[in-house]
């Protein structure tokens, strides 16, 4: 994308201490931005939850090495207290989606109301033209209008898929600068330019839970217990005893502790009763997959007849699947059934490398349904 008159913009940077966030306003300063570095403090107190001392984006080293950075860059630098936004939109949230039965993807809706909302609405209050981060992503305005997330140059880092529910005008004063480049790339530069940060580690678990212990987790924060319940077939048939369902996820295979002499899996989770549904390999593949809280992305509408790929969780490479959009939910087809779409993650449709639109999925249907 041509970057015009690139002097006259301001745009803060939120870094999260790491490489890529460093990288990203080492870029823009280099293009002629007036950079700001911002670090978004987002944790709650110690007694709540330990919070990642190393590489989490927001671990408590953030301040540190981001201020460390930013004077390295020679750039002005500030903490904003984003605690209040993070426990209300996130840490609630995620605690609600699990006693409900659904898998949450905080990280989307961290990205969605804190990264975004809530930093950009701050930013542009004291006269930033944009906000930047460090995601393996590229932003494009389409013959259309309309602003999308475009694949990064690197599939082995993409994260688009978080980024699917930004809205038009968030993404129209966003830059992702780093979207041009690979993971080593971005580390090259940042050992060339002397950031120490440049062999940081990634963070891949979720930043407030940095055991992944999710259960515990609630169990902690809520100071209560999630209630244990019945594992049962689909026909209601009692298997044995659950731990709580906090502690479950659709397609889990492990931590069942269910002797039933083959492999079996979570095939749904039920919080009206309380219990665990038990299945074979067979009942976690669907091939319609039922979806609310519709984002459109580069489309305002979609073709029917015309082949996207969707993509049901981060790892997830995609598959071809066809779109319709019905009572304001969005069922996906997909040509071939896919493995244990979970309630509560991302379905995420592309149009080539551009984001089309996603949502959340409810539920997976059977042909026959």
């Amino acid at each position: 994308m041509e970057i015009i008159n690139t002097e006259k913009k301001k745009v803060v940077v939120g870094m999260s201490g790491g490489v890529d966030s460093s990288v990203a306003a080492y870029l823009l300063k280099e293009q002629g931005y007036d950079v700001t570095g911002v670090t978004m403090q987002i944790w709650q107190n110690d007694s709540n939850y330990d919070c990642s001392l190393e590489g989490g984006c927001c671990g408590l080293s953030a301040v540190d090495d981001a201020r460390r950075v930013a004077d390295m860059l020679d750039i002005p630098y500030y903490v904003m207290n984003f605690r209040k936004e993070f426990e209300e939109k996130v840490i609630n949230n995620f605690i609600s989606e699990y006693k409900n039965g659904r898998t949450p993807n905080p990280c989307i809706m961290c990205n969605r109301y804190v990264k975004w909302e809530s930093l950009l609405e701050r930013s542009l209050a004291i006269g930033a033209d944009y906000i930047a981060t460090g995601h393996y992503a590229r932003i494009d305005k389409l013959p259309n209008g309309r602003f999308t997330i475009r694949n990064s140059v690197t599939a082995a880092k993409d994260q688009t898929y978080a980024l699917y529910n930004l809205t038009q005008e968030q993404l129209s004063h966003t830059l992702m600068p780093i979207g041009e480049y690979t993971k080593d790339e971005v580390r090259k530069i940042a050992s060339e330019i002397g950031l120490y940060v440049a062999k940081k580690p990634d963070s891949m678990e979720i930043c407030f839970v940095p055991d992944n212990d999710y259960a515990g987790f609630i169990d902690q924060y809520t100071d209560s217990t999630v209630p244990t319940g019945n594992f049962v077939d689909k026909n209601g048939k009692i298997l044995g005893t659950h731990k709580g369902i906090t502690h479950y996820t659709v397609g889990q295979r492990k931590g069942l502790n269910l002797a039933l002499g083959h492999p079996v899996f979570v095939s749904e989770i039920r919080p009206e009763t309380n219990e665990v549904v038990i299945g074979e390999n067979e009942d976690i593949l669907k091939k319609t997959i039922v979806c609310d809280n519709i984002n459109f992305m580069s489309v305002v509408d979609v073709d029917r007849d015309k082949v996207y790929m969707g993509k049901i969780r981060y790892n997830h490479k995609g598959s071809p699947c066809q779109v319709e959009v019905k009572n304001d939910k969005l069922y996906v087809t997909f040509l071939e059934p896919v493995r244990a779409a979970t309630p509560g993650q991302a379905l995420v449709v592309y149009d080539g490398e551009n984001v089309a639109l996603g949502g959340t999925i409810i539920k997976g249907m059977d042909e026959n349904e």
